[in-house]
């Protein structure tokens, strides 16, 4: 079965995964119909399970910001600053050394292409974080749960390990036993931001058909996931030809990406893949290439009708 040969890709990697996949645009092709068989409409790895979603919860931050901007609600070149009061988690603009000035659709470009934690969270405090969580309803998300910016989880992750700053946690993390370690809220889904694999492809869905938002505002977003550095989860199940617009998150042990791979002939796979680790190591390739191997199974098997 496809679900058990994906599993086996995880188990391979000293991990547990967690999968949906599905076409953009489910067809109804019927058997009979031109020739033609049906093929399955998607493939579920435990996707109504719960699972921390970090860093993905920008996609929807960033719809936010799109949507103000095309209502009229919000100046996309509006001039923002980001001080040393505002750096938090190291990349973009949070590892700068100097105060930077930049426009809110550069904070909007920065913390979707590179995961920037400062500009997604002045972003955030721009856009409203009541309001995305209503968007996160409007949009029949309801097991989606946002309970704050970047700042605030990685705040709450110092303080359960009794850290003043990023650089106590860095002496104080490694010392801790794996069980202490799993035992934090940032990584349990009952207690941070969370929502399921299957809630992540619908919102993917509706962004890429127009139907999260005015037609502007998705595509912006679109554009802007099709920036992203990071190349070495899902895009490594690919062949060269297929493009992929996705967002990384990633936490101790937790390794994550969401996003949409569109082929030559024009089909889009809506694809969200979460992988647990069985140790707490940082950087775990074997287990990034897991998630690349897995999406490519997942719609190898949507692509050829199931065989």
């Amino acid at each position: 079965m496809i679900e058990e040969r994906i599993r086996q890709v995880f188990a391979e990697a000293g991990a547990e995964g967690q999968l949906h996949a599905m076409p953009v645009h489910v067809r109804s092709t019927v058997a009979g119909e031109d020739g033609a068989e049906p093929g399955p409409r998607e493939v579920a790895v435990g996707s109504d399970a719960p699972v921390v979603i970090a860093s993905i919860f920008k996609v929807l931050l960033v719809l936010e910001f799109a949507r103000q901007v095309v209502g009229g609600q919000l100046d996309p070149q509006e001039r923002v600053r980001v001080t040393a009061a505002d750096r938090f988690g190291g990349w973009g603009t949070a590892g700068c050394l100097d105060d930077v000035e930049l426009s809110l659709r550069d904070l909007a470009y920065f913390t979707m292409s590179v995961s920037d934690n400062s500009a997604a969270d002045l972003l955030l405090a721009r856009v409203g974080l009541d309001t995305v969580r209503l968007l996160a309803k409007e949009l029949g998300l309801d097991r989606t749960r946002i309970v704050g910016g970047p700042r605030d989880l990685l705040e709450s992750m110092l303080a359960e390990v009794g850290a003043r700053d990023e650089r106590e946690f860095a002496v104080r993390y490694p010392a801790l036993p794996d069980d202490r370690k799993r035992r934090l809220a940032i990584l349990d889904p009952r207690h941070t931001t969370a929502s399921t694999p299957r809630e992540i492809t619908r919102l993917l869905r509706l962004i890429w058909s127009d139907a999260a938002g005015p037609p502007e505002a998705c595509a912006l977003v679109r554009d802007l996931m099709s920036r992203q550095v990071f190349r070495h989860r899902l895009v490594s199940g690919f062949p060269d030809d297929v493009t992929v617009a996705a967002k990384t998150g990633t936490l101790p042990g937790l390794h994550m990406e969401a996003g949409v791979a569109r082929y030559p002939d024009g089909e889009c796979y809506a694809i969200a893949v979460f992988a647990r680790t069985h140790d707490l190591t940082a950087s775990r390739p074997s287990v990034d290439a897991a998630i690349g191997t897995a999406a490519g199974i997942a719609v190898g098997f949507l692509r050829g009708g199931g065989r």
